[in-house]
């Protein structure tokens, strides 16, 4: 019976996963379709992995790095003053390390909904998207396959001219898709941030 429960309920989750991720790759393509991507900013980050709060403990610990890209999607929204709901797509390279080991990690989050100040003093961001890590197993921890699906959310600053600062948790799953015996991570990620165009 538990067996079948797991079952149903892996199921469930790569179906949401998915419709989830082709839905906002679809929102994302009629974004573009209004105007043009504005590159946005320029992000070194780098995190740790800590206790899991989604799905099953790591069994190792991880560490990651990379270089993250975001742009601006021709969709925004004023809410109230000097408030604003928008839309960006992020892409990063770089690194994840477990277990003595250290592999290429690669994500794409095509569409990252933002609530922010005008001003960038603060916001709040959340997206879903996908990573390629260039091997998916470090030690006794199995990934599964080199595809993960991506769920992020955060807060950054914008404080000191075109420099800011930021935080996100960043939860990797294949959502069972490789079967139940796989096992993801969750990174806590801190970043240093260069903002385009800020005339500042």
């Amino acid at each position: 019976m538990e067996v079948s429960r797991m079952r149903q309920i892996g199921t469930r989750a790569r179906l949401c996963y998915a419709i989830a991720f082709w839905l906002l790759i679809a929102m994302g393509g009629s974004s573009l379709d209004a105007g043009v991507l504005r590159p946005e900013t320029l992000v070194l980050r780098g995190g740790f992995s800590g206790g899991s709060p989604i799905g099953e403990e790591e069994m190792v610990d991880f560490h990651q790095a990379d270089l993250a890209i975001t742009a601006r999607l021709p969709w925004e929204r004023e809410i109230g003053t000097g408030w604003i709901l928008g839309a960006r797509l992020l892409a990063s390279a770089g690194m994840l390390r477990g277990a003595q080991e250290t592999k290429g990690l690669f994500t794409l989050v095509p569409l990252d909904v933002m609530f922010g100040r005008k001003d960038g003093l603060l916001a709040i961001d959340m997206g879903v998207g996908g990573a390629l890590v260039s091997d998916y197993r470090f030690g006794q921890q199995n990934f599964g396959g080199p595809f993960q699906f991506v769920w992020t959310f955060g807060v950054t600053s914008r404080f000191l001219g075109p420099i800011g600062a930021g935080y996100h948790f960043q939860h990797y799953s294949d959502a069972t898709i490789y079967g139940s015996d796989s096992r993801g991570a969750d990174l806590h990620l801190f970043e240093l941030i260069y903002w385009f165009g800020t005339g500042e």
